[in-house]
């Protein structure tokens, strides 16, 4: 068993997008599941975490959300980054949508079925992805971005959703969570949403370390984590 990885180079309209997938060559085709990026855009974290993918059976496919492999060093290159994105919502879906079409069909995928799993910024393109798409098994939203889409004001949602989510995160309330709950209901779909209480953002990273901003690593809560995502892939992509 030894995992690959490679550059996919695939588009949206006219941006050309650079991918990166991760997947077992001992194994035939397999499910693919997309990873969407924190707002920093397509870094190591997210090519691991393909990677971290593929070493449990599934091709691994880190998405580029902003064109060219663009990423951020800084709160402020992440935000010029990420904001023509998260405020156009109708190009996020198209963005991340791409994604999904660029893995299917692949050698390494052959049209099997297709997740995805996003981190902050990430958790909002998969949400949104599960919103605009009927043709997705299921995506997962770790302490990701909960409001709605602008554009589709009542969405029916066919895929599964799984949020894991840290109570005490800044940058979404709980007025926030209660909505999207809601939101879920009214879309028709199996959802599920884990609050892990005494948790801030960007919980699973191990380099948060920003009490002020919001953003703290929990070893605890990243475990927890981790294995209701490893559960709920292995039941939507069996």
């Amino acid at each position: 068993m030894t995992v690959q990885t490679r550059e996919v180079t695939y588009t949206d309209g006219e941006t050309t997008l650079r991918g990166h997938l991760a997947w077992d060559d001992a194994l035939g085709p397999r499910p693919a599941v997309l990873v969407a990026p924190t707002w920093a855009g397509c870094t190591d974290f997210e090519k691991d975490q393909a990677v971290r993918l593929a070493d449990i059976g599934y091709v691994g496919f880190a998405v580029d959300m902003y064109g060219d492999g663009a990423t951020g060093g800084d709160k402020e290159e992440c935000t010029a980054l990420m904001s023509p994105v998260v405020s156009n919502r109708a190009l996020l879906q198209a963005r991340i949508g791409a994604a999904a079409d660029a893995v299917r069909g692949l050698a390494e995928t052959a049209d099997e079925a297709v997740a995805a799993i996003g981190f902050c910024f990430g958790g909002l393109c998969v949400l949104d992805l599960a919103r605009a798409r009927a043709d997705v098994a299921g995506v997962v939203s770790l302490h990701g971005l909960l409001m709605p889409a602008d554009n589709l004001p009542a969405p029916k949602i066919a895929a599964k959703v799984l949020v894991l989510h840290g109570y005490d995160d800044p940058m979404v309330p709980p007025e926030q969570v209660v909505s999207f709950a809601a939101e879920m209901t009214e879309a028709g779909c199996d959802w599920q949403l884990h609050a892990y209480g005494q948790t801030l953002h960007a919980f699973t990273n191990p380099d948060a370390n920003d009490p002020d901003f919001g953003t703290v690593y929990s070893a605890t809560a990243s475990r927890r984590a981790y294995r209701a995502l490893d559960d709920f892939l292995a039941e939507i992509l069996s």
